[in-house]
């Protein structure tokens, strides 16, 4: 009797954790890697050396991430942030709308997912301060691309984080 007792408690934890994990969801946001900035006219620059250098980065320190969708803005520099995450995912990098953060269908599309969203110096912390509904976070130097939030909402408590990952 003291075994089937153990084992319909592990399995009542089990679903109870379960469940509580389908509740969670969770997103990274970046700003995109080092662009060129060799044309200062150029609207759409693609990433520098050390720009492609730190996206590779990302993708390492995100190596034992799960995710289940990569969001990048329309722009070349944020798309080639987040693709080699997403190819490690095998996901395709969806476009998002910086004018348009947060909005309803996002939610739903990412509720109890695990998101990397690779963003702008100001449109990253406007997201994250979107997301957990204050303007806890201002824009980001635009030489610093070392910024990662990470944000976690289990039912309606959320949690936040700013991690400085270095890149060398």
């Amino acid at each position: 009797m003291n075994k089937s007792f153990i084992f319909f408690l592990i399995v009542f934890l089990s679903i109870k954790v379960n469940a509580q994990e389908s509740n969670k969801t969770t997103y990274y946001l970046i700003r995109h890697a080092e662009k060129l900035r060799t044309d200062k006219t150029n609207r759409n620059p693609e990433l520098a050396e050390k720009g492609i250098n730190r996206a590779e980065n990302w993708n390492t320190v995100f190596k034992n991430v799960k995710f289940d969708f990569v969001y990048a803005t329309n722009y070349n520099r944020t798309i080639q942030t987040a693709t080699p995450t997403a190819k490690n995912n095998k996901l395709e990098v969806k476009k998002y709308d910086p004018r348009d953060l947060y909005n309803n269908d996002f939610k739903s599309v990412t509720k109890g997912k695990t998101v990397l969203i690779v963003g702008h110096s100001n449109t990253t912390p406007l997201f994250v301060n979107k997301i957990i509904g204050s303007d806890k976070y201002q824009a980001i130097d635009d030489h610093n691309n070392s910024n990662l939030y990470i944000i976690t909402i289990i039912d309606d408590t959320i949690s936040d984080v700013l991690l400085k990952i270095n890149h060398n």
